[in-house]
């Protein structure tokens, strides 16, 4: 590990920026669809484009936030125990999360595999979904691949 800051890493970066783009993106197509339902020349298809917008936009910031270690922990019980407890728990913390997203990994990677031939699309936009689906399963596999590093990582030092 290094002393920098996470956000000057490269992957770090590409992530923030894509996700970051991706929720702007979001947040100008929804502006555009108010004003113009506001002046009479409503934007048919802006959530089918919003919800697009977003699903990368979570994809990124879930990915960045586990490489980050930055997800939402309460650590009441566990900072009061001894160090190789914390240290054990941490180990299990990370197996289960891997497990956890690796479960979730299967269940889309099933229904991506079983919908593959199906030519699903949104139905205004004809947004294809099979590119959402592929993102969805690649931020999962990135999510549960890092805790599963992390996982082996502390199994060693337990």
């Amino acid at each position: 590990m290094t002393d920098e800051p996470n956000n000057k890493k490269p992957m770090s970066r590409i992530l923030v920026v894509g996700g970051g783009g991706a929720l702007l993106a979001a947040a100008g197509i929804d502006t555009i669809s108010v004003i113009g339902r506001h002046i009479g020349l409503p934007f048919l298809g802006s959530i089918e484009l919003v919800q697009a917008a977003v699903l990368i936009a979570g994809s990124a910031s879930l990915v960045a936030a586990t490489l980050a270690g930055s997800h939402a922990v309460v650590r009441l019980v566990v900072d009061r125990l001894p160090a190789k407890m914390r240290g054990a728990l941490s180990w299990a913390n990370s197996l289960a999360s891997a497990l956890l997203f690796l479960g979730l990994l299967a269940g889309s990677v099933w229904i991506t595999v079983d919908m593959w031939g199906g030519h699903e699309e949104s139905e205004l936009l004809r947004v294809p979904y099979i590119p959402l689906r592929l993102i969805c399963c690649g931020s999962l596999a990135a999510v549960a691949l890092v805790f599963l590093v992390h996982a082996l990582g502390r199994s060693r030092k337990c």
